[in-house]
């Protein structure tokens, strides 16, 4: 059975810190199927579970997260495949650090739109700025370092690349991120029930334009 560790976070939450990414999304995937639970959150190595104590208890919660670790990691391919395919223009204006990162990589600026278009991302987590997506999966050569001087403000829909991550901004913000391209996607909708496009678990592929 894959390690599993329970921490209570207020009366009405629990968090599961668990080994990697896509068990923490198998493991929101299973707890989504019960009714009584108000919200599953899945981050980099945790789910959260928020409940109401009135209708179930905090015991009752753990059992559900240790019968469903079990099955989560003993399925495969269980992950459910919310996919979107993003249009993206690299370089330019849209992409200012496109240049430098292919000089830091050896990569040419066709090859490098290939290697990261080609790639398959999965959301790991929403981050710093509303809806800033964490996105998992970046190929290890273009895994460069943060800028030592971070942008005050960045248009909606850059992307960036660091750490081992492609970040993708749904709306304006700071960021010491290598953008190298940006989207006209719409990612953030004030006028939708459901603002943000993306969520945790989602598969992005990004479509060159």
């Amino acid at each position: 059975m894959a390690e599993l560790t329970i921490y209570s976070l207020a009366e009405d939450c629990l968090e599961a810190r668990v080994s990697g990414s896509d068990l923490a999304h198998k493991l929101a995937d299973r707890l989504r199927e019960a009714a009584d639970f108000e919200a599953v959150v899945p981050g980099l190595e945790t789910v959260a579970v928020r409940f109401d104590p009135a209708h179930i208890s905090p015991d009752a919660v753990v059992a559900r997260m240790e019968k469903a670790i079990v099955a989560s990691s003993t399925e495969a391919g269980a992950l459910s495949e919310d996919e979107i395919s993003v249009p993206m223009q690299y370089g330019g204006d849209d992409g200012p650090d496109f240049a430098a990162v292919c000089e830091r990589t050896g990569l040419t600026a066709d090859a490098l739109i290939e290697l990261h278009s080609q790639a398959r991302y999965r959301v790991a987590l929403l981050g710093f700025t509303p809806g800033f997506a964490y996105l998992s999966g970046l190929p290890e050569r273009l895994n460069v370092p943060r800028l030592d001087v971070p942008r005050v403000r960045l248009p909606a829909g850059s992307v960036g690349i660091t750490s081992g991550y492609c970040g993708l901004y749904a709306m304006p913000g700071p960021g010491g991120w290598s953008i190298i391209g940006r989207t006209d996607a719409t990612l953030f909708d004030p006028n939708a029930p459901d603002p943000f496009r993306v969520k945790p678990g989602t598969v992005i592929r990004f479509e060159p334009q």
